[in-house]
């Protein structure tokens, strides 16, 4: 036990040295990453290559050694992850699980801020600000618009709310990330627009996916398909989405002439997938909703 307790000091004063010797060479603000999904190691990996000394956690500690390869330093335990910087990013599978790692070293969150950009919904989003609000931590949610390999890119789109002191505080450590937007004080309000954009755009893949399951009843090719005629209209549909938008906010009303047009339209494609053995899953839901709007 002697000698473990010995080496585990050793251990993190080289850490600490390093981490010291680090912050001299770079002039950035030490930050904390706990989980280690594909995206959270995204996020991980993005912080080094700005030059801030990163340290990482996650319960299966393997998947820490990529990280630590490039300089990160892997936390024994959350408590530790938590105690090496005043930025601490939470990044898993679920809200639940922000708790289960988090609760038992609730104390020591006292003066950090909490960036979690856990996928949740808004009220998990207000309801966890609460709780750090209580324990004297400042928080930030944040929705992740990207994949992990566009992290470090401008084409990630990072979406935050909940305190903009805190935010403001970090502003610079999170655009390492990619484009930073900060939607308002409501901690919920990142969640909202996440699921909200995630919405569209399953949307738009089953859309995609039944549409490509028709025509292949014909033996025409997902790809052919899909180059050659499916991104060119959808692309041209995306050019509509203003004027879209622009209906709702004034309340405009649908004419009843497009009201017939689209209603036939549906019924038709629902019976051609039907001839063609495709269910009509996606598409009936989406006339029902026409036939009562």
């Amino acid at each position: 036990m002697r000698e473990h307790a010995r080496r585990r000091l050793h251990r993190c004063r080289a850490a600490n040295h390093g981490r010291m010797n680090y912050m001299m060479d770079t002039g950035r603000s030490p930050v904390t990453v706990i989980g280690l999904g594909a995206m959270g190691q995204a996020l991980a990996a993005a912080f080094l290559r700005a030059g801030h000394p990163t340290t990482v956690w996650n319960r299966t500690a393997a998947k820490a050694e990529p990280l630590v390869a490039e300089g990160a330093v892997r936390a024994e335990t959350v408590a530790e992850a938590v105690e090496a910087a005043s930025l601490v990013v939470v990044c898993v599978l679920d809200y639940p699980a922000v708790r289960a790692v988090l609760e038992p070293v609730a104390a020591k969150l006292s003066g950090r801020v909490l960036v979690n950009v856990t996928n949740g919904t808004a009220q998990e989003a207000r309801s966890t600000a609460e709780w750090a609000a209580g324990l004297g931590a400042e928080y930030v949610d944040g929705g992740i618009m990207a994949i992990p390999p566009v992290i470090g890119s401008p084409e990630a789109v990072i979406l935050y709310s909940g305190s903009r002191e805190a935010f403001d505080k970090h502003a610079d450590a999170l655009a390492t990330w990619g484009t930073s937007r900060f939607l308002g004080s409501d901690a919920g309000l990142a969640a909202l627009h996440d699921l909200a954009l995630l919405s569209a755009m399953y949307g738009m893949f089953a859309g995609v996916n039944n549409a490509i399951a028709m025509v292949r009843t014909e033996k025409v090719t997902a790809v052919e398909f899909t180059e050659s005629l499916l991104m060119p209209w959808l692309n041209s549909m995306v050019a509509v989405l203003p004027m879209l938008a622009e209906e709702v906010d004034s309340g405009a009303e649908i004419s009843h002439e497009r009201k017939l047009v689209e209603q036939v339209a549906l019924a038709n494609i629902i019976e051609t997938a039907a001839t063609q053995g495709v269910a009509p899953d996606v598409i009936a839901p989406i006339q029902s909703i026409k036939d009562h709007a």
